[in-house]
C-alpha cells in the first residue's frame, strides 16, 4: 500500500469514527425497547400539579338544587373592554393570588391555606368549609390560569408557553419549542426550578437516557425554565464569528487611518 491510499484510508476511519461518536448523542431514549413491565409499573402514578405561591387560581362553586346559594362564593369582575364602553359582556371569574404563604382570600372562608396542595386535594378542603355555609354538598373546581413553563438556549423556537391542561412533561415541552436544533446538547438538558420555599434548584437531564421517564422532573412543574446547552461546534463557532468581526472591524480601522495618512503626506 502506498503512502497516499494509506493516509486516504485513515482520514476515511477518522470521518468514520466521528460520525458514530456524534450519532450516539442524538437518538432520544436509547434502549428503552428493553424496558420491562416491571419497568413501566415504576411511573404508573398520574401527574396532578401542585399550587405554589404567586400561582393565580380560579375557583368556581356551584350546587345543583339551590344554585343562588353559591353567588357569595363566586365573585366576578367586569372586563375592562366593557366597563369603559358600557357594553355588556359576561362578567370574568375573579382570580385569586397565592401569596407567599400559600394562602388565598376566599370570601366567607377569609383566608384559606393552599400552597402545596394539589388541585383536587385543594377542592375537597374548600369542599369541606363549604359545607357548613350551603344545604348541600358543594361542586367545587379549582383552576390554574397562569400554569407556564418557558424553553431557552439551543432549540428552534425559545419561548414561554400557557399549558392549558396543567400537565407538561419534558419532550412536550421541547415539542412545542420546535425540538432542539442541531446545535443542542442533548445529554445536557437543564432545568431551573423554584421551590415553595422560594430556593432555586437546577437540574441536569439527559434527553439520550431511557430511564429519565422514571425522573421525579419528567413532569415539569409551574414556572419551570428549560435550558439546552449548546455543543462545543456551536460555541466553536461563535468564538469565529466574534474573531471574525473584530478582525473586520480592525482592518477597516487600519485602511481608513492609511488612506488619511496617504493624503496627509501628499
Amino acid at each position: 500500500m502506498n503512502q497516499r491510499n494509506y493516509i486516504f484510508l485513515l482520514l476515511l476511519a477518522i470521518v468514520c469514527f466521528s460520525s458514530c461518536s456524534s450519532y450516539k448523542n442524538v437518538p432520544y431514549l436509547k434502549e428503552s425497547e428493553k424496558f420491562t413491565a416491571e419497568d413501566y409499573a415504576k411511573s404508573a402514578v398520574l401527574y396532578d400539579a401542585r399550587i405554589m405561591p404567586k400561582d393565580l387560581l380560579t375557583i368556581t362553586v356551584s350546587t345543583i338544587t339551590n344554585p343562588e346559594d353559591a353567588y357569595p362564593f363566586n365573585l366576578t369582575v367586569p372586563s375592562p373592554i366593557s366597563a369603559a364602553k358600557n357594553i355588556t359582556t359576561q362578567p370574568a371569574m375573579q382570580t385569586y393570588l397565592v401569596d407567599n404563604d400559600g394562602k388565598v382570600n376566599f370570601p366567607v372562608l377569609g383566608l384559606m391555606k393552599l400552597g402545596g396542595l394539589t388541585k383536587t386535594e385543594a377542592e375537597n378542603l374548600l369542599k369541606s368549609k363549604l359545607k357548613e355555609y350551603l344545604k348541600e354538598d358543594p361542586i367545587v373546581t379549582v383552576r390554574l390560569t397562569n400554569y407556564k413553563v418557558s424553553v431557552i438556549g439551543e432549540v428552534n423556537r425559545p419561548n414561554t408557553y400557557t399549558v392549558e391542561n396543567e400537565k407538561i412533561n419534558i419532550f412536550e415541552a421541547l415539542a412545542l419549542a420546535g425540538d432542539l436544533t442541531v446545535y443542542g446538547k442533548r445529554e445536557n438538558v437543564k432545568i431551573i426550578r423554584e421551590m415553595e420555599d422560594g430556593q432555586k434548584k437546577v437540574v441536569v437531564l439527559s434527553l439520550n437516557d431511557k430511564n429519565i421517564i422514571f425522573s421525579p422532573y419528567f413532569y415539569l412543574q409551574q414556572n419551570d425554565v428549560v435550558y439546552v446547552q449548546p455543543n462545543k461546534a456551536k460555541a466553536q463557532g461563535s468564538d469565529i464569528g466574534s474573531m471574525t468581526s473584530i478582525l473586520i472591524s480592525t482592518t477597516s480601522i487600519l485602511v481608513s487611518l492609511a488612506g488619511l495618512i496617504v493624503t496627509i503626506l501628499k
